[in-house]
């Protein structure tokens, strides 16, 4: 798939006619021209394209029209179809001689995770049994607001949504049915869920890949709410002037937020196996002074620079525990944790079962 920022004077009908240049002499260069999107609005065309390589893609637009791509990625058609929905032309209107598609390719990602967060009212076995029940409810509220699955796994969703509208609204109703269904009060569970918004080509290498990944880290870092980005609610307000969203659960960041957002993780990911890691990090190697970590950490998750670490660390140890590839002394260390007795306290104390009961209940 390739990227063309498109200049002000061009518009929909340029793109269609460029495009029809492609396919005339694409078997020159054993290509398949498949489809393309074009956005008037944010100045930008995707081709969707079957190429030997990336120089026959930049040979063909050369020759045909001129338009050389700015970018070229590798791609799976069928993720393309998942985040995009089509990966042919639509069918041309009758009563035009040209295919014109004004077809942005500008989408709303939803990434949901389901994690449990204590077994103080149940076992660990019981979280996959339920959780596989409440999938269904949010498999049925992707579909009653359009959106499509691009990644599913028992405990994780990646969704796609043409509309910024239908993605909160969708968000909105799974959270509500999860904090509505009294069979999963008291069970520890969590729900978290981010949207972001973007094109689905950028400097990286993959579909999507800074929408996702920040989409991600929104799930990670502010837990138990629906958090959106700056642009996503920005569009959103625009598209409903009279609805105001519950800002109870929903969190709706500015871009300095989603600034720090970003540097947290970014460093975070880097260092978080490092014993020596804490919070004093934090303010000597992101420019910030201590008290403006922890007034920015409370603002955003509610906990402490030193508790997030530390929960981030458990996370990372129940998966580990979960997989069965460590003993506890190797998932200890392995996590960040400078001695196994320190781990297994703050396990209990976190998850309400020791690692040693949690490994024998969930693999026994």
């Amino acid at each position: 798939m390739d990227r063309h920022d498109i200049p002000e004077s061009i518009t929909a009908e340029h793109v269609a006619e460029m495009h029809r240049e492609d396919l005339k002499i694409e078997h020159l260069f054993g290509c398949k021209g498949m489809t393309y999107w074009c956005d008037e609005k944010r100045r930008t065309a995707f081709c969707l394209i079957k190429a030997p390589n990336k120089q026959a893609i930049q040979s063909m637009h050369n020759h045909a029209h001129g338009d050389v791509p700015h970018r070229i990625i590798e791609v799976d058609s069928t993720i393309v179809e998942s985040f995009l929905g089509r990966i042919e032309d639509p069918k041309k209107s009758q009563k035009t001689e040209l295919n014109i598609i004004n077809d942005p390719a500008f989408r709303t990602i939803m990434m949901i995770s389901l994690c449990q967060v204590s077994f103080l009212a149940d076992d660990p076995k019981s979280f996959s049994r339920k959780i596989g029940h409440y999938n269904n409810s949010i498999l049925t509220s992707t579909e009653k607001f359009i959106g499509r699955i691009v990644k599913q796994r028992s405990d994780y969703f990646m969704l796609s949504f043409n509309s910024v509208t239908n993605a909160v609204h969708c968000a909105q109703e799974i959270y509500s049915h999860f904090n509505d269904t009294t069979q999963y009060l008291n069970t520890g569970m969590q729900l978290n869920i981010g949207l972001h918004a973007g094109i689905p080509v950028t400097e990286k290498e993959s579909l999507f890949e800074d929408t996702i990944k920040l989409a991600e880290r929104f799930c990670t870092i502010i837990r138990g709410k629906i958090v959106l980005s700056h642009e996503v609610d920005e569009l959103y307000e625009s598209e409903n002037l009279n609805r105001k969203l519950n800002k109870e659960y929903i969190k709706a960041l500015n871009k300095g937020e989603e600034k720090f957002v970003d540097l947290i993780m970014d460093y975070t990911e880097k260092e978080w196996a490092n014993t020596a890691f804490n919070s004093d990090n934090f303010s000597k190697n992101l420019g910030y002074s201590k008290s403006q970590v922890y007034r920015k950490m409370m603002a955003l998750t509610g906990k402490s620079s030193n508790s997030f670490i530390k929960e981030y660390r458990l996370d990372k140890a129940l998966q580990l525990l979960k997989q069965n590839t460590k003993n506890i002394s190797e998932t200890a260390f392995s996590t960040g944790f400078n001695s196994p007795a320190y781990f297994s306290k703050c396990f209990m104390d976190h998850f309400g079962i020791l690692p040693s009961k949690y490994v024998q209940s969930f693999m026994g």
